[in-house]
């Protein structure tokens, strides 16, 4: 990062790298001035409405974001001085064009997330969403591929 990002986008899901990207990010970020935009993006299927009334997934996502929110302000913090922590849940039919279009909607210089490596079909991926995430986005893309099991 040649200029330390202003506005950050991190997608999270509830999973172990949620905190290792917010880990990350205050040791990248140190001492900067810096928002940080949490994002959970819950994904509607194609047989349902883009806006259905999904309260029990929309009740997770909160818990997420919340635990999300409570340790970007008290780790991540520490170490960054955080203009502001927003947090939002999205709906939409793929995850990783929710995150672009949020990134682009924030004006954001970076996207932060995590992945896992999969074996699809005898062949490692890291996933359809971390894939659209780094191939469309229009701003950096910091990526944290969790450890092998």
């Amino acid at each position: 990062m040649s200029v330390p990002p202003r506005t950050v986008v991190v997608p999270v899901t509830g999973g172990t790298g949620d905190k290792r990207i917010l880990d990350l990010l205050g040791r990248l970020l140190e001492r900067t001035s810096t928002s940080i935009v949490l994002v959970y993006v819950l994904e509607v299927m194609q047989s349902m409405s883009l806006d259905a009334e999904l309260p029990q997934e929309v009740s997770h996502g909160e818990g997420v974001l919340a635990e999300a929110e409570r340790y970007a302000q008290g780790q991540v913090a520490k170490n960054v001085r955080l203009q502001t922590v927003t947090t939002e849940i999205l709906q939409a039919r793929a995850a990783g064009a929710a995150i672009v279009d949020e990134a682009i909607d924030r004006h954001a210089d970076a996207i932060a997330m995590s992945a896992s490596l999969r074996i699809v079909h005898g062949r490692a991926t890291i996933g359809d969403t971390s894939d659209y995430v780094l191939k469309n986005a229009p701003c950096e893309v910091i990526l944290v591929r969790e450890p092998l099991d």
